[in-house]
């Protein structure tokens, strides 16, 4: 593991016990055995670790949808009802998002933005993964609607990613449904 790595982690232990306003470079550098300028020159500023944070955690949920799409070559809607399924469980049981999300308003809010007024680069990761997961697939659309197809379904299943409606498995269903009949021609 990288330092990088193991000060990434050591903010995602702090915040989900503390809060990320108790994540201070010092802090960090404490926990981790290094020197702050050290956090510093890994991750830049605290917005800068803010987003590898929400970047790695990203990363633990695309490999859930790249193993649902992995688990299902023949049958795209079963890939995206798996993964939509995948994705809402790990979601259910993630400390570090319920801490993001559940953060009082005026404090600690500053992860929050990173997963929804500010996500351009959390959309562009997901919408490219799962572009490349469905591009093997016969879906007879053009380049345009599977590209509006993707962002449509990308965007649902974080709206219940961040504010679940049902339990993972009907919520996956519905989106299942939707999406298969969006992929047709």
């Amino acid at each position: 593991m990288t330092t990088r790595d193991r000060i990434v982690e050591a903010a995602v232990a702090m915040t989900t016990e503390s809060g990320w306003s108790a994540v201070t470079m010092a802090a960090l550098a404490e926990r981790v055995g290094v020197s702050r300028q050290t956090v510093y020159n890994e991750v830049g500023s605290k917005e800068g670790l803010a987003e590898a944070v929400i970047l790695r955690e990203l990363a633990r949920f695309l490999a859930v949808v790249s193993a649902a799409f992995d688990a299902e070559p023949a049958d795209l809607t079963a890939a995206i009802r798996g993964a939509t399924y995948g994705v809402l469980e790990l979601a259910r049981d993630n400390k570090l998002l319920h801490a993001v999300v559940s953060a009082t308003h005026g404090a600690d809010t500053e992860l929050l933005p990173l997963l929804t007024t500010h996500s351009e680069s959390l959309l562009a990761v997901a919408k490219q993964v799962v572009s490349e997961r469905v591009a093997p697939y016969d879906t007879g659309l053009d380049a345009a609607h599977l590209d509006i197809a993707v962002d449509l379904v990308v965007r649902v299943v974080l709206s219940h990613v961040m504010q679940p409606s049902g339990s993972p498995a009907a919520t996956a269903d519905g989106i299942a449904w939707l999406a298969g009949r969006a992929l047709r021609a």
